[in-house]
């Protein structure tokens, strides 16, 4: 071969490599610029910054421990609860039974203080021997309260799953009307109504108490992670769009006592209370439109070492919703039933369609007026509290269960 001949070649051989190279230039200049990368702002570069050096701090399981338990009695001590012990389930009120396809639905309401009703739905599986597996649902915000479709939907689909589904009402929402919901010791209140919950739960005929799992979102995941927090009979936990290191939450509800602050002074963030749950599993969903859109890089990292120190490292996950914003729709009650199912040991395919999707269908969404514990045909109980201060009395008096 000539040297023409050989540098012809070259040049040839050159301009083939060069040209998928052009091609690939030519394709990104095409495309649309993608989007400047947010900066993060004070608050969230501290939660940041805080939970690596949490995590710097705490390199052992026995470390851990200590901390989750300093956790536990700061909440405890904010409160002024007792911890867990052998109570009795308490007084309950049942009525109107109703019988849907796969579950039924009853009115309930749990005397967690002499004289103040918590106000409940119980949804059950229909057709299926127990023991069941128990889940205790948390709403949020939403005015509807325990009355709202996506509440209604998840524990319907969960009750046609196999699970016994208690949804418990906030505080002054809906017919939990002995006093109104922002009063000082709403968080203390609303911790207290779900430990009795569990006391129910764990009692309930059918009812298997080894697995019993709470879930809520927004202000029902801030009840979600502290209850899984002080009471170790929770088994399962699943936080939703609340698991943030910069925001403790908005209502009195999750930020009127502190119960975030250590004996010494020193503050702890949402992640480092649902990080007390560990080594039991745990599902921490997210979503890119809240509070929560940092939680797949600073607060779930900081999980997935707690449960890791713990040789658990397979029992926390996380999902991130890109779909939804703030709150429980069906794009996050999905992955919550596929974990629940895998941990609870549920029935998925009594709600999976052909096509492998959720079918949600049957779990009925049901008016107020059929769901309402107290109306003009069920009075509340003579002697029952009245206003904050007769419930404030009683949440203060020495702990005595009915």
């Amino acid at each position: 071969m000539t040297t023409a001949t050989r540098s012809t070649s070259l040049s040839i051989r050159a301009g083939l490599l060069i040209l998928p190279c052009l091609a690939a230039l030519c394709a990104l200049s095409a495309a649309p610029a993608a989007a400047p990368k947010r900066k993060a702002s004070p608050v969230e570069e501290a939660a940041r910054k805080h939970l690596a050096d949490a995590a710097a701090a705490v390199m052992t399981a026995e470390k851990w421990n200590a901390r989750a338990e300093q956790i536990r009695r700061a909440i405890l001590r904010a409160t002024q609860l007792p911890p867990h012990d052998a109570r009795r389930p308490p007084r309950c009120i049942r009525h109107s039974l109703r019988a849907h396809d796969g579950y039924t639905v009853e009115n309930l309401a749990l005397e967690t203080l002499p004289g103040f009703w918590a106000t409940c739905c119980l949804y059950r599986p229909a057709g299926r021997g127990g023991p069941f597996p128990a889940v205790l649902n948390c709403h949020g915000h939403a005015r509807e309260g325990r009355f709202n479709e996506h509440v209604q939907k998840r524990c319907a689909t969960l009750a046609r799953m196999g699970a016994a589904v208690l949804s418990i009402n906030m505080v002054g929402f809906g017919d939990c009307d002995q006093l109104p919901h922002k009063v000082p010791f709403a968080l203390a209140l609303q911790l207290w109504d779900n430990m009795r919950a569990l006391d129910f739960l764990a009692g309930m005929d059918g009812a298997d108490p080894n697995r019993i799992a709470v879930t809520g979102s927004s202000g029902g995941g801030s009840q979600t992670f502290l209850l899984a927090a002080v009471d170790g009979r929770v088994a399962v936990s699943v936080p939703v769009a609340m698991v943030s290191g910069h925001f403790p939450g908005g209502c009195i509800c999750e930020n009127g006592l502190p119960v975030r602050k250590l004996q010494g002074g020193e503050e702890v963030n949402n992640a480092e209370i649902a990080a007390c749950a560990a080594p039991r599993p745990q599902l921490v969903v997210s979503c890119s439109a809240d509070w929560t859109k940092n939680t797949p890089d600073v607060e779930l990292p900081f999980l997935r070492h707690v449960y890791a120190l713990l040789g658990a490292a397979d029992r926390v996950e996380g999902f991130h919703d890109t779909k939804e914003g703030h709150g429980y729709q069906y794009t996050k009650r999905v992955p919550v039933y596929r974990f629940l199912a895998r941990h609870l040991k549920l029935d998925l395919s009594a709600v999976t369609a052909p096509d492998g999707t959720i079918d949600e269908g049957k779990s009925l969404v049901e008016s107020e007026a059929q769901m309402r514990v107290f109306d003009a045909a069920h009075r509340r109980p003579a002697g029952a509290l009245k206003g904050a201060d007769a419930v404030a009395k009683a949440l203060a008096a020495p702990v005595v269960t009915p």
